[in-house]
């Protein structure tokens, strides 16, 4: 039986890593078993920042052989420890799912003993979860840096999704604060596992290594990278490792130490770096148009904004003939409102308000496109870049835990822009 003290420090202890978004998944259930990581087996909740909190996000030991700077559960910390054993999560997963608590698992853990030994328990636990308490939901293991290969392997065909933690964008940064981390140690087993996904698919085999892919995670502001070098890192990681997501995580001052920022970065920078980051992904912009290498992006606009209003020669386009591409990078356009202008426009010509119906934002569309030939936006650049001007984004720092009070709640959108 698990106490609720060891609950709350290893869920607590869990809380900052975000690479744990649960879409992706086709595992079904089968006759006997229990759960279901299909895609519409899987709900979502989520955190005042964005954080998806469907899952059972829990660590096994919060016991660390390492001490990166950033991290609360880093060996010199003075923090309660504590630890669960393969069988005591298998129960706790099993109960919480009956009881409609969860729709999966998202399991991670410091490094105790050895990396190997680490890895080994992780494997275990979902060995048994699977095989054993017959589980079918959907779990998202989080890797550990140095293990063996093997082990590494064995786990990609038990669980749907796997991450290894960039957390720091530079090699620099990894040796100020994590020097038992390298950049090889995080990026090996990414590509042996893209490897093993590839060769599954080329050889047309049935889908067994991590069948929703990999996701990964960088922490924003605990080191000087600027957002041009995270975005081109991240850029490399969807186009090298076909990494599904690349989360960031606003750095919070959450332990003391001379070698990081006394205060966070702030919540608009990371929600700015998810906008660039969906850009890049389904709107056809490489990261040198949103952001110069040495560059942060702007506080004032939005990427997509950003870049219209320093290409302002290329507007206004025309809705009723511009294609695809172009309609994509209007912005308050975003990609499901470019299809339904492309379709809608085989019928009949486009008005402003077909536009509004198909939910285009037009106070930021107008200054950008034409409807058969009339132009409803601002007369100059400076109206228009007065009409678009985005007031600074919220303060909150905080996610919710299970011990939290969830009244406090609110939404966050950092999707289409």
């Amino acid at each position: 039986m698990i106490d609720e003290k060891r609950l709350e420090i290893l869920t607590k202890g869990a809380k900052y890593d975000v690479s744990c978004s649960s879409s992706g998944s086709k595992r079904a259930n089968v006759k006997g078993g229990i759960g279901n990581g299909a895609a519409e087996g899987i709900c979502h909740s989520f955190t005042p920042d964005g954080r998806c909190i469907s899952l059972l996000k829990i660590l096994m030991s919060n016991e660390c052989l390492y001490d990166c700077e950033y991290c609360p559960n880093r060996k010199s910390a003075s923090t309660p420890r504590a630890r669960l054993t393969p069988n005591e999560i298998c129960e706790l997963v099993i109960n919480f799912y009956k009881r409609n608590y969860i729709e999966g698992l998202f399991l991670s853990s410091a490094v105790f003993e050895s990396p190997d030994r680490t890895m080994e328990l992780l494997c275990e636990t979902v060995r048994k979860l699977r095989y054993e308490y017959n589980f079918h939901g959907y779990i998202h293991l989080k890797g550990i840096p140095h293990a063996d290969e093997s082990l590494v392997m064995r786990a990609a065909k038990l669980v749907d999704r796997m991450s290894y933690n960039i957390e720091l964008p530079s090699e620099q940064s990894l040796k100020l604060l994590a020097p038992q981390k390298t950049k090889q140690s995080l990026l090996l087993p990414m590509k042996g596992l893209k490897d093993a996904i590839d060769y599954e698919k080329q050889n047309k085999m049935r889908r067994r290594v991590l069948p929703a892919g990999q996701t990964t995670q960088m922490i924003v502001g605990a080191s000087p990278e600027s957002d041009g070098q995270i975005l081109k890192l991240t850029q490399s990681l969807y186009r090298n490792m076909d990494m599904k997501r690349v989360y960031y995580s606003s750095y919070i001052p959450v332990v003391q130490s001379n070698k990081l920022p006394a205060v966070g970065a702030g919540l608009l920078r990371e929600h700015r770096l998810y906008q660039a980051d969906w850009l890049i992904r389904f709107y056809g912009f490489d990261v040198e148009e949103i952001c110069d290498e040495d560059c942060n992006l702007s506080a004032e606009y939005d990427p997509k904004c950003a870049w219209a209003l320093r290409n302002m020669h290329l507007f206004p386009v025309e809705v009723n003939r511009a294609p695809l591409e172009v309609l994509l990078r209007v912005p308050g356009i975003g990609l499901k409102s470019a299809y339904k202008i492309i379709e809608a426009r085989k019928y009949s010509k486009i008005e402003f308000e077909n536009l509004a119906k198909m939910r285009v934002v037009l106070k930021r569309a107008k200054h950008f496109i034409t409807c058969g030939g009339k132009y409803l936006g601002a007369s100059g650049f400076s109206e228009v870049k007065n009409c678009l001007q985005i007031l600074g984004g919220s303060e909150l720092n905080e996610q919710i835990s299970m011990f939290s009070d969830f009244s406090t709640a609110i939404s966050v959108l950092t999707g289409e822009v």
